[in-house]
């Protein structure tokens, strides 16, 4: 695991990004607004996290490794890194149920929705509401 590389991207290779999930995940279109994080390793880009700015908050999204390094420990290894992008301002994530123990391993805890920013608790309900099994999830480093 030593030979991948965690950093912020740089702009020039947001296609590869844009590629990289619409490979993998192709709901989750990343947009050139967003900080981005990926994760290169010895044959490139294997993953990327992603933070929608909003004025009083940050939303954690679209975090994507590579189906072939999905529990090798590396997205451990990228929530480590992201640590003081979280712990900048406040930061919610809506994570699908059977990933909140890992969220919860780096600082995250469930809220309820009257706790979320009204933007992000709509959002949360309608896509609730269409089927998706999601945890709304705060994150709050242990002091």
């Amino acid at each position: 695991m030593d030979n991948y590389h965690i950093h912020p991207l740089e702009p020039l290779r947001f296609p590869l990004v844009a590629r990289f999930y619409k490979t993998y995940y192709p709901p989750g279109k990343p947009k050139k607004d967003e900080h981005i994080w990926v994760v290169d390793g010895p044959s490139g880009l294997c993953g990327a996290v992603r933070f929608q700015q909003r004025q009083n908050y940050q939303l954690l999204t679209g975090m994507l490794l590579h189906p072939h390094l999905r529990g090798s420990g590396l997205s451990h290894r990228l929530l480590d890194a992201v640590q003081p992008v979280l712990a900048h301002r406040p930061s919610f994530c809506l994570a699908f149920r059977p990933l909140t123990a890992l969220y919860v391993q780096h600082g995250f805890s469930s809220v309820d929705t009257p706790a979320l920013p009204e933007e992000l608790a709509a959002r949360y309900q309608s896509y609730c509401h269409s089927g998706k099994d999601l945890v709304a999830m705060q994150y709050a480093p242990k002091a």
